[in-house]
């Protein structure tokens, strides 16, 4: 208690000079709380050395929204607060990252309750938005910024929990079910001994009915995995029905061709760690806290890992459709943005990569290869130009263009969102490739299975009559929207599916060690 009543003494003494200097007309003096804020570097120095301007700033503007009083002398609060940090670690966060001080030990009482709100407003900030700032690791492009304030955010979430701690703590985190599902799942898997399985050796294809020596290794690693109830009885290394059926379910829960061959794509699959399993659900949660700041309750949600396309109405996937994405090399765009018009029967303008990584060279070794492609030859206004008056080994500003037509590669439909990588949805005569998996063939944009279907759920029973005639027609139209419709592209490994289970996603593009990296994991 001396020291307590020591502490606000030298607080008061210190602040003297203020209240001096303080304009004669000032009737109510500035409280012990807001001239310790106001002189917080010295008042607080081991504190302040810790945090950035942001972090001050915020920390005043939540003292003054509660009236500048010391807010955490409630011994039942604190220890409130204290049990929901420690929750934290179902969100795949770390409670040793919000420690709080011991009031009961500390020479400085207010400096304590500074601590103890920093540590508060840090931990509702970052399980609202996210302990990482996604535009370090994964940017995401926005067609118009995004609307809220996330300071004034955690301020109004930080205020409210004060009477409710539990309650404020789970407003903060976000409502989503791809969030609430996955922290669930990893809620219970945390508390668990990890499972434990070898490595499956490379080699060659392994088909149903193939005899081959990584067998009974296949084997041991899928009962480990959960996907076999129990090992095939003298087996020896002859690959049969049941460890065929294993492959499968295996290959469909971790989005690859569930065809049941064992080939690399598998095997990289199967040898990844328990460990790094696990890890990965802690990584997506971070993706999710990301996601969840640009999620609709309306429109279209795109796994560009997973190359699945989702139409949410009213917060619930009514439905869903494969794609192919871009290759690792000419990667999909992570973009939120919004649908505003349809290109029907379109015409391919081959956006400069595409014409220059691949249609010059190939239009270089063949003569033929424009007219077997169809395309034609236009100049930087538009104006057609004879093949022979370019000169290919150094054309200039031209562009190729290839009319709408069964072999054109937007096939009959466009959907087309402000963005400035030149990417959309598109339809494909590329049909057999929906079956394979991974997905990942495209130069960046998206291609949809089933587009027209798609299409039926974004506009009105009037509007898709339109389409229709106009389609028909096999002329180019632009079919402007009445109502634009959200498009969100985000990337993400692991999700919880419709019955509760896990869902992997191969990460196509490599992003998941940096991530994990960076959110301290184990790799």
């Amino acid at each position: 208690m001396f020291k307590k009543h020591a502490c606000y003494l030298s607080l008061c003494l210190l602040v003297v000079p203020l209240v001096a200097m303080a304009d004669e007309v000032q009737v109510d003096p500035p409280n012990p709380v807001q001239l310790a804020l106001a002189q917080l570097s010295s008042v607080c120095p081991g504190l302040t050395a810790q945090w950035d301007a942001p972090a001050e700033q915020r920390l005043q503007q939540f003292y003054q929204q509660q009236g500048n009083v010391a807010l955490w002398s409630d011994a039942a609060r604190r220890q409130a607060l204290a049990a929901q940090l420690q929750l934290l670690a179902d969100d795949g966060l770390d409670p040793a990252h919000y420690r709080l001080p011991d009031a009961a030990t500390s020479d400085n009482v207010l400096c304590s309750d500074f601590a103890t709100s920093h540590q508060y407003l840090q931990a509702l900030h970052e399980l609202h938005y996210g302990r990482l700032q996604q535009a370090h690791f994964e940017p995401l492009w926005h067609s118009q910024p995004p609307s809220q304030d996330p300071a004034m955010q955690v301020l109004a979430l930080a205020g409210a929990g004060l009477g409710d701690m539990a309650a404020g703590f789970d407003q903060a985190r976000p409502s989503a079910a791809l969030y609430r599902s996955l922290r669930t799942v990893y809620a219970t898997q945390r508390q668990q001994p990890l499972a434990q399985w070898g490595m499956i050796a490379s080699g060659p294809l392994l088909r149903p009915g193939r005899e081959d020596p990584r067998v009974p290794e296949l084997a041991r690693r899928l009962l480990s995995g959960g996907y076999l109830a129990s090992l095939p009885k003298d087996a020896g290394n002859h690959y049969g029905n049941e460890l065929v059926s294993a492959v499968k379910s295996f290959q469909a829960s971790h989005s690859l061709q569930a065809d049941g061959v064992l080939g690399p794509g598998t095997v990289s699959e199967l040898n990844v760690s328990p460990q790094v399993r696990r890890e990965q659900l802690r990584a997506n949660l971070e993706r999710f806290r990301w996601l969840a700041q640009d999620l609709e309750p309306d429109g279209i949600l795109v796994n560009v890992a997973a190359a699945q396309l989702s139409v949410y109405q009213g917060g619930v996937p009514v439905w869903q459709t494969r794609l192919q994405v871009g290759r690792a090399e000419r990667q999909t765009p992570l973009l939120k943005s919004r649908i505003t018009r349809l290109t029907l029967n379109p015409t391919w303008t081959i956006p400069p990569t595409i014409m220059r990584e691949d249609k010059l060279p190939a239009i270089r070794l063949n003569p033929e290869y424009l007219r077997q492609q169809n395309l034609q030859v236009l100049d930087s206004e538009g104006r057609p130009l004879s093949p022979e008056q370019v000169d290919w080994s150094h054309p200039g500003n031209i562009l190729l263009r290839q009319d709408a037509g069964p072999r054109n590669p937007l096939g009959r439909i466009v959907l087309r969102f402000p963005n400035p990588f030149s990417v959309y949805l598109h339809d494909t005569p590329s049909q057999p490739l929906f079956s394979k998996g991974p997905r990942a063939f495209s130069s960046g944009c998206v291609r949809v299975e089933q587009p027209l279907l798609l299409r039926d759920l974004l506009v009105s029973p009037a509007e898709r009559a339109r389409t229709e005639e106009l389609l028909a027609t096999g002329v180019t139209h632009e079919f402007r929207l009445s109502r634009p419709v959200s498009v969100l592209l985000g990337y993400w490994t692991v999700q919880v599916d419709s019955q509760g289970a896990l869902l992997y996603a191969p990460d196509i593009y490599g992003r998941d060690p940096a991530l994990l990296k960076a959110l301290g994991m184990v790799l």
